[in-house]
Parts: structure tokens; C-alpha cells; sequence
């Protein structure tokens, strides 16, 4: 059922078609760019679960049997990000190996990964600010390093991605945070650096953690309302004034009274 909702949101985007969804963008539009890249040309009509696909080209958006395009390519990602997460937290070559193996072998991290979903999506972004944190981490040795900007400034746009997908993504960014606060509260007290260095350290976490997950967050739903510029099955829940701006709708060019 699922993937004849996001599909159709899919194809929505590739149709430049408005609509509305109780979901964030990001995912949907990386469905919608998978298709399009892939070749598909919008046009299934996703109407029940279970309608074959016939001609249409669908691989870009999910995995088939041995095809494993975006969706699939990025739940297969999840292994070698529990693979690189548990290694490095524990320093154990069989710990990261286990990890990697429950991933590969649960059945329904297999089935999310071959369907179109935000599932696999979300679990990428979420994964991978894990992973980044955890990297970022070990960089405290060598604090404003180029490897330590550079793991930090990802964990925020993995957690742009992780609330850009779905709001729960939202259970990340407090995770991280409790970390970032962790660190910080060690680096007050620890008490060979300066005010001066320790307000470097939470300048650079406010401008990675704070401000550049904000600023692409915001950057989506600027991309979602650019792209989507002709009336369809969403123009109901937003203004007359926004109505006026979709091409086709009723209201298209005209003067509406503040």
C-alpha cells in the first residue's frame, strides 16, 4: 500500500504536480528523482496495490530481484554503516562483523530496502549521522582538524536529511544533541583550555549541528514548492493567495485582495 502512496508522490514531482503529505519532502522528491533520472516518465497511476507496472521503468525507485537501485542501494548501505559504527566504538573486528551480519540476514530490513518507501531512505540518514557523530568523536584528539570539520559538517546534513524525510527523524537530532552536550560539558570542564577555545568548540557545533541541518531543511521545502508550480490534489490546503500561483488552478493570475 505504501509504495502506491509515495510512488504517486514520485511521480507528482516528475509531473511538477502539487500536493499535499503529512511528511517533510526530502524523501519523496529523491523517489521522484530516482525515477526521472532512471527514465521513468510519471505517467503510472499508482491507483491499488498489487497493479503490475508493465512498460513503465520503475527500477530507478525500488530494487528488483538483482537489481538494487536507490531504494535498495541505500538500505544496502546500512550494513557497512553498522559495520563502520560498531568498529569504531569497540575496536573489534568480530563485534563489526556481527553487527554487519544481523543487517544482511534480517528479513525485514530486506523487504523496506526492495520496495518504494521512505523507510530506507529515513534509515540512511539516520545511520549515517550516527556513524558521522561517532567519527566526528574520535577526531577529539585533533579538534578543527580538516577530518574533524569535515565528520561534523556531515552529521548535520544527515540530520537535515534524517527530519527532512520523516519527523522522526526528529529522535536523531536528540541523540545527538545529548552527545553534543556531553562533550561540551567535558571541554568546560576541562580546565587547560581557555573560554576563548571552548567558545570555538560551541560556535563550530552551533554552526554544523544548528544552523546547516536549519538551513537545508528550509532549502527543501524551498525545492518542493519551485518544483511543484501546477495545481493538483493538494491546492485545498493552502490559501487563495497560494492557489493563484499554481498554473491551472481556477484562481491562476488572479487578484486577490490582502
Amino acid at each position: 500500500w505504501d509504495e502506491t502512496h509515495f510512488g504517486k508522490m514520485g511521480s507528482y514531482y516528475i509531473n511538477r504536480t502539487f500536493f499535499f503529505d503529512v511528511h517533510p519532502p526530502l524523501g519523496k522528491m529523491l523517489i521522484g528523482l530516482a525515477g526521472y533520472l532512471s527514465g521513468y516518465d510519471g505517467t503510472f497511476p499508482f491507483q491499488k496495490p498489487g497493479d503490475r507496472y508493465e512498460q513503465h521503468n520503475y527500477m530507478g525507485m525500488r530494487g528488483v530481484r538483482l537489481y538494487r537501485l536507490f531504494c535498495a542501494f541505500l538500505g544496502s548501505c546500512l550494513v557497512p554503516f553498522a559495520y563502520l559504527t560498531v568498529l569504531e566504538l569497540s575496536k573489534s573486528l568480530p563485534a563489526a562483523l556481527l553487527a554487519a551480519f544481523i543487517l544482511i540476514f534480517d528479513t525485514g530490513c530486506i523487504t523496506l530496502s526492495q520496495y518504494i518507501l521512505l523507510d530506507p531512505i529515513l534509515m540512511f540518514f539516520l545511520m549515517g549521522a550516527v556513524l558521522s557523530m561517532v567519527k566526528c568523536n574520535s577526531c577529539a584528539d585533533r579538534p578543527f582538524s580538516a577530518s574533524w570539520w569535515f565528520w561534523l559538517s556531515l552529521t548535520g546534513v544527515n540530520l537535515a536529511g534524517a527530519m527532512g524525510v520523516k519527523f522522526v527523524g526528529l529522535f536523531v537530532v536528540l541523540f545527538v544533541g545529548l552527545n553534543t552536550i556531553s562533550d561540551l560539558w567535558d571541554l568546560l570542564g576541562d580546565l587547560s583550555l581557555s573560554l576563548v577555545v571552548f567558545g570555538k568548540h560551541l560556535l563550530a557545533r552551533v554552526l554544523c549541528l544548528i544552523l546547516l541541518p536549519l538551513a537545508l531543511y528550509v532549502t527543501m521545502f524551498a525545492v518542493h514548492f519551485t518544483v511543484l508550480n501546477k495545481s493538483g490534489p493538494g491546492d485545498g490546503f493552502f490559501s487563495s493567495a497560494f492557489q493563484s500561483q499554481l498554473i491551472g488552478n481556477n484562481l491562476h493570475n488572479v487578484s486577490i485582495p490582502e
